[in-house]
């Protein structure tokens, strides 16, 4: 019987302009009938509308049932046209952005997508600016214009990664006929031009996607419907894989059973792509907070062994982090490692002597319970704990929705999140991490990051941002807004009888649902 494992690393690239690539000619038979793929997670939708989200587990869906002007293709880190014909920038500055519509694009429901709807689908993100949304991915941003075919983006400054902006979830295309401009869709519908529709939807249970036979863009309609199902934790998924409940699991199983993976198990094949996930202890650094004095957070850095949580918490599945760009991005360093090379309980006291703080500091530790989280809050209370330095308050939040409002209100003194890359390139570890408006809404704000963002977002040639790169990881690690803490490959599962996914998941932010199939 076939067995397959699979190693890839997405390597960081950038390009400024791409043109006329036509869709991926399909097979002369019929397309989307027998019975649905059952796919499964335990990652979460908080919400059907691209202006409302910037998770994985909503953007995991965007992938299937709308459409960005541009996309990744499976195997490549380079953005393609997809609803558009071609994009480039205009003039050598990096601040006007301009692409072509495909011609015979349309909305599932028949009416054309015009340009329109692609300034309609940006302005209303911005105007929005819901806390859970994608605004801050769009920073540089200035005005949107819309003239017959074409769509041109005016940014307030040269930013290179543009392009790698567009083909993510964030620019998924709406009708402007459904959707409104000013407030988030209330109701469990989409109205996409994705290689699926939404055919029904149970919040936080299952997703019915049905192949979409108008579908016009750089991937192919599927040979089958697919069910998602949602699972409130990684034991469900793992209970649902075992009764044969799904055929496709993807994220996250248990640790414990991502380490037992080998090529001669029965009716299973898997693969492990990309490496760039990473997981963060984020810290509320707003004035009153008991993590607001930079000695504080220097001394949890000091005492976090990272290693024991990679072991103890994860079986080995991880890597320790000591950068919030990962291993295997161009610019990856390492200034956690170099400012702590070994974790030091000494270290911590002097921080906080010299500092003239007494402990043991309270804090409030916010975690959504999904997958090994609490394992690893527990781990890491006691690690802090053991220094007589801390006092942590573990708080579990089950719902993924409640939890991202309690951390963007300051609920929680600190809590940890992961970050999938939207794009493969170190901006994208930073920017919407620790500059201006940041989605981690902890209230971190410095000027000089700010400018040394600007600055890399101007280099058409990534390479040459390295150094500002790593002065940019310095100076996170300086003020610890933010402390990586692990990163890990994704893992795709699948039983034998289904074909493609290994196209699943490839560590771009895409989910290529219409890539699977049954032999």
């Amino acid at each position: 019987m076939l067995r397959s494992v699979r190693s890839k690393l997405i390597a960081a690239g950038l390009v400024l302009g791409v043109t006329g690539a036509a869709a991926w000619q399909l097979l002369p038979q019929e397309a989307g009938g027998g019975e649905a793929i059952r796919v499964g997670t335990s990652d979460v939708v908080s919400s059907l509308d691209p202006a409302g989200a910037y998770d994985a587990g909503s953007w995991a869906l965007f992938s299937n049932v709308y459409q960005s002007l541009l996309t990744i293709r499976t195997g490549s880190d380079t953005p393609v046209p997809d609803a558009a014909s071609s994009c480039k920038f205009v003039g050598d500055k990096l601040t006007t952005y301009q692409c072509d519509l495909r011609p015979d694009v349309k909305f599932s429901n028949g009416r054309a997508i015009t340009a329109e709807d692609v300034k309609f689908s940006f302005d209303r993100i911005k105007a929005i600016n819901s806390d859970q949304g994608p605004a801050p991915l769009f920073n540089t941003l200035a005005s949107v214009k819309a003239e017959g075919n074409t769509v041109t983006f005016n940014l307030s400054a040269g930013d290179a990664t543009f392009p790698f902006k567009i083909a993510t979830g964030a620019a998924s295309i709406v009708d402007k006929e459904k959707y409104p401009a000013k407030a988030l869709r209330e109701d469990d519908k989409v109205d996409g031009s994705g290689p699926f529709t939404l055919d029904g939807y149970a919040p936080g249970t299952t997703a019915e996607l049905k192949p979409n036979a108008s579908y016009k863009g750089q991937g192919k309609i599927s040979k089958s419907p697919v069910t998602v199902k949602y699972f409130k934790d990684s034991a469900e998924l793992e209970q649902a894989w075992k009764d044969h409940g799904i055929e496709v699991a993807h994220r996250d199983m248990p640790p414990a059973v991502l380490a037992a993976l080998n090529p001669g198990m029965e009716d299973t094949r898997y693969q492990a792509s990309g490496g760039t996930e990473t997981r963060s202890m984020v810290f509320n650094v707003r004035a009153g907070s008991p993590v607001a004095q930079p000695a504080v957070r220097q001394a949890i850095a000091a005492v976090l062994d990272r290693a024991k949580v990679a072991g103890d918490v994860y079986k080995g599945t991880v890597t320790p982090l000591y950068s919030l760009v990962p291993a295997g991005i161009a610019a990856h360093s390492t200034p956690f490692f170099d400012a702590w090379p070994s974790p030091n309980g000494l270290t911590a006291k002097k921080l906080f002597k010299d500092a003239g703080i007494t402990g043991p500091v309270a804090i409030t530790l916010g975690v959504n319970t999904r997958g090994a989280n609490i394992a690893e809050a527990e781990e890491i209370k006691n690690q802090l704990e053991s220094t007589g330095l801390f006092h942590l308050t573990i708080k579990p939040v089950e719902k993924w929705a409640d939890f991202q409002k309690g951390y963007a209100a300051g609920e929680y003194d600190a809590y940890t999140i992961g970050w999938i890359a939207d794009f493969p390139d170190a901006d994208n570890f930073l920017a919407p991490l620790v500059g201006a408006d940041s989605s981690m809404n902890n209230g971190f704000a410095d000027k000089a990051v700010d400018e040394l963002i600007t600055r890399t977002q101007s280099f058409s040639d990534r390479g040459a941002a390295a150094n500002d790169f790593r002065d940019l990881q310095k100076m996170v690690a300086q003020q610890v807004p933010m402390l990586p803490i692990w990163q890990k490959k994704d893992y795709v599962m699948s039983r034998e009888a289904v074909t493609g996914a290994q196209h699943l998941s490839d560590g771009t932010g895409v989910w290529r649902l219409w890539e699977l199939n049954r032999i």
